[in-house]
């Protein structure tokens, strides 16, 4: 059975996609699952310069979920094209997360990227700081948001994919600014903003005592995200947060999402994918659908025809 899905001019064929962070470059995890469950494969965010990352601890587990500070450690736009790049063959579609700490390196990295032969698409991470506005995040700024994007599109042919960081509050207009400045797919979105304390040495968990939290627990704020967006989106959304089994990737189907990004789960049960797909195809089976893009936003079509019962 076919649960291929489209992403703008993209054709996935499974709309399970590797979240940036966890398959390192686009080549984590070649030698241990099959990419042919994937419809996509998203590598560690890129930067214009080689980045260290923060001091460990980098990783703590809270039981519900894991907070990672890892602060962007990447080995640069160069090396990524002339070491990594050239030896990558993952029988999927690869996206390149992009990071930066300025418009114009946002607007640098796509142009080193344009047109280079093995990239699908641009996933643009737009919840770095802004040093020059004093560390605010592109993408709780509409108008940062549609400079970056606006930067990024006049600087690459490649699909343009914004990734937004987890706003719970006017979620509606960054979305918005990224779909018109040229954005032609969202990601929804990236980790929450937390920390944890040890007891016994009294600090804080991490090195960088702050880092962004992952996995199951933010599944329900992420949800409520992707339901908002697809109130106003008019382009498509990829979900990412907290998918561990078939059932939560259905649930972001439902409430608007094209597609499901998988990250954390990964850390501790390699047949994830294997469950997922096949989980997802048995539903559209047994539910008598004909193809996976009937879910696609249903609860929304159901929510319409309550109201409009009540009334």
């Amino acid at each position: 059975m076919s649960i291929a899905v489209k992403l703008g001019n993209l054709e996935l064929r499974t709309p399970l996609i590797g979240a940036s962070g966890l398959f390192g470059y686009g080549d984590g995890y070649r030698d241990l699952i099959g990419f042919d469950l994937f419809g996509a494969v998203v590598t560690k965010t890129i930067t214009l310069k080689e980045r260290q990352g923060n001091h460990g601890p980098r990783l703590v587990d809270v039981g519900f979920g894991l907070i990672n500070s890892i602060g962007l450690e990447n080995i640069g736009i160069d090396r990524f094209l002339d070491e990594v790049l050239p030896s990558l063959d993952l029988n999927t579609c690869l996206f390149v997360s992009i990071g930066g700490f300025g418009v114009d390196e946002y607007a640098e990295i796509a142009k080193r990227l344009d047109c280079v032969t093995g990239i699908d698409a641009l996933e643009v991470n737009i919840s770095c700081p802004n040093v020059s506005d004093g560390g605010i995040a592109f993408g709780s700024n509409a108008r940062l948001t549609a400079e970056v994007i606006s930067s990024v599109r006049e600087n690459t042919k490649l699909p343009i994919i914004a990734k937004l960081p987890p706003l719970t509050v006017g979620i509606e207009v960054i979305v918005k600014a990224a779909q018109d400045a040229g954005a032609q797919a969202l990601t929804l979105a990236n980790t929450y903003p937390a920390m944890a304390i040890d007891i016994d040495s009294e600090r804080p968990s991490l090195g960088a005592i702050s880092g962004g939290l992952s996995g199951r627990a933010i599944k329900p704020l992420t949800l409520l995200l992707v339901w908002k967006a697809y109130t106003v989106a008019k382009i498509p959304i990829i979900a990412s947060g907290g998918v561990e089994d078939s059932r939560d990737c259905i649930e972001y189907l439902l409430a608007g999402a094209s597609a499901c990004e998988i990250g954390s789960i990964m850390l501790r049960d390699l047949d994830a994918p294997l469950r997922i797909v096949h989980g997802i195809k048995n539903f559209i089976r047994t539910h008598g659908y004909r193809d996976i893009g009937e879910l696609l936003g249903k609860a929304h079509r159901k929510e319409e025809r309550s109201e409009t019962k009540e009334i």
